[in-house]
């Protein structure tokens, strides 16, 4: 199943022009908030991800508008019985547009394959802040195949380009997990993290030549991450403190210890 999810936000401040479709994964504009900030959410209207499934999410906003786009629930890549599936993300920002995207988690079940894909092209006035969480295996499982594609640029500039093949039996992933089974990550684009952020001394900060940051945590277990202060951090920048969704704690039983 192919699924496109498209959300589009241009004009001016005052009179905003909205372009919101989708299928399996469908955004709704939720209410409320500061002025100014606009919120949207995916909510996934059946199950994700099977087999054969391909799922696309565009973001475009062009103007000075505030963004954020969240996610109800994370997502599970189940066991696809030799089958392969793929996850792209894509964001488009013009015109002085601060977009937040905070993603939940996703978890690569025993026997899946996939491949996920994430690129952004800002121009020089925009920003951008993108927290994804990558699992590999549910409770008691070790996970399966995952690789994963990075490619964000700044003013016409390759900012961040990483590739990344997380497949516990390829001779990469366990030289860039080691023992774990999480990765948590918080991705800006336009500005840049203090050199301190907040975080703990197992939580490793990467500072681009460009106007970048990348904030990456590695563990067994996902709650204990600490990248969620760094998340409150670095859209605070431009996202009224008020305007953000707070998320639950992150539960085992929600999406199962990583083991070691």
């Amino acid at each position: 199943m192919r699924t496109r999810t498209r959300i589009e936000l241009t004009g001016p401040p005052g009179r905003p022009r909205w372009v919101l479709s989708g299928g399996a994964l469908s955004p709704r504009r939720l209410r409320g908030g500061p002025p100014g900030v606009h919120r949207v959410a995916l909510v996934a209207a059946q199950a994700l991800l099977l087999a054969g499934d391909e799922v696309e999410v565009e973001v475009t906003v062009d103007g000075p508008h505030v963004l954020h786009v969240v996610e109800v629930g994370g997502t599970v890549a189940y066991d696809m019985r030799g089958g392969q599936a793929r996850w792209a993300v894509s964001a488009t920002l013009r015109g002085g547009a601060r977009v937040a995207w905070h993603g939940e988690p996703f978890v690569v079940a025993a026997g899946a394959d996939v491949h996920r894909t994430t690129t952004a092209d800002l121009d020089g006035g925009s920003r951008l802040a993108l927290r994804e969480t990558l699992v590999l295996g549910r409770t008691g499982e070790r996970g399966s195949v995952l690789r994963t594609r990075a490619r964000l640029d700044l003013g016409g500039v390759p900012a961040v380009a990483e590739d990344l093949d997380l497949t516990p039996e390829a001779g990469a992933g366990p030289a860039v997990l080691g023992p774990h089974r999480c990765i948590d990550s918080v991705t800006i684009l336009g500005h840049r993290l203090p050199d301190s952020p907040g975080t703990t001394p197992d939580t490793a900060l990467l500072q681009a030549e460009a106007e970048a940051s990348v904030a990456r945590w590695l563990g067994a277990d996902l709650h204990r991450s600490p990248l969620g202060q760094t998340w409150r951090h670095a859209v605070s920048a431009y996202v009224p403190p008020a305007a953000l969704v707070p998320s639950p704690p992150i539960r085992q039983r929600e999406v199962g210890a990583c083991p070691r």
